[in-house]
């Protein structure tokens, strides 16, 4: 078993909790789980990776659980091919990079989602205030314009089909990747939920779903490259009901939550400890 500090012990209970919490509750608190459990052994970010996977596969059981009939099994769908993508690009990955390297990329992937989610939603109500300023002198809605071609029509439905692919393609494959490097896939994940405007209980039950995929699949390429050893299960054992507490709290709290909150706080617990990372790592 990995020997630990008294802080360290505190980092990785704390961590611990929070699994389980980000299945149940604030999807976003699992990159703060990222972040302690690299922070509790620094000396060790990849062996961090193989304990963290083995706490979020029990944490992917509870969730599959308490919100299984909340799933979107179609988007899941969409996303298999892209995510085993990721997944293998990110076994590669693994092979050749330092424990430094690892927590520049996982903070540097956390950041950059946070960016592009943040920046497609300040777009987005742009153009909403554009289009609601200038809807005063246009045709009433649902008529059609006098001499528009149809294929305009169905020219814009292709070009929304080809943005949908592009976002299961992009979010799916970065998901796989960052989970297999990292266990960082949340933020991307998280990302991709709240931009296909799913409820609190739909997102939970969708992304517990997901990752319990994604981990049962990685969990070989896990155990190859070493990640995962008798030691670190020990670790994990006495960790399991710290877990499972945690879950327990986020199943109270998600009761207490509206949806505008809910999408806020997984905004900010994916950008904070991301960029604590960055700065810890320079």
């Amino acid at each position: 078993m990995p020997e630990l500090t008294l802080t360290a012990w505190l980092l990785v209970t704390i961590g611990a909790v929070g699994v389980g919490f980000c299945k149940t509750a604030i999807g976003g608190v699992g990159s703060i789980c990222v972040a302690l459990f690299a922070m509790a052994m620094p000396g060790e970010a990849k062996a961090s990776t193989g304990v963290l996977l083995v706490l979020l596969l029990v944490g992917d059981l509870v969730a599959i659980t308490v919100y299984r009939r909340d799933v979107a099994w179609r988007s899941l769908g969409r996303l298999v091919v892209p995510m085993v993508v990721g997944v293998l690009i990110g076994v590669l990955f693994m092979q050749h990079i330092s424990d430094q390297a690892l927590r520049i990329t996982i903070a540097v992937i956390l950041l950059s989602m946070v960016a592009l989610h943040v920046s497609k939603e300040l777009w987005t109500r742009r153009q909403a205030q554009v289009t609601a300023a200038a809807g005063g002198g246009g045709a009433p809605s649902g008529t059609a314009v006098a001499g528009a071609p149809e294929a305009a029509n169905e020219g814009a439905e292709a070009a929304t089909k080809a943005g949908r692919l592009v976002l299961n393609l992009g979010y799916g494959s970065l998901a796989g990747f960052a989970t297999m490097v990292a266990n960082a896939g949340g933020a991307p994940m998280n990302l991709y939920l709240l931009s296909a405007k799913f409820s609190m209980l739909r997102f939970l039950g969708t992304g517990a779903w997901f990752f319990f995929f994604v981990n049962v699949f990685k969990l070989p390429f896990s155990i190859s490259l070493g990640l995962i050893t008798a030691g670190s299960l020990k670790l994990c054992a006495l960790l399991v009901p710290l877990v499972l507490l945690g879950a327990w709290a986020g199943r109270v709290l998600i009761k207490r939550l509206n949806q505008e909150l809910f999408n806020n706080l997984v905004i900010i617990f994916t950008a904070i400890p991301a960029a604590f990372l960055l700065v810890q790592a320079l």
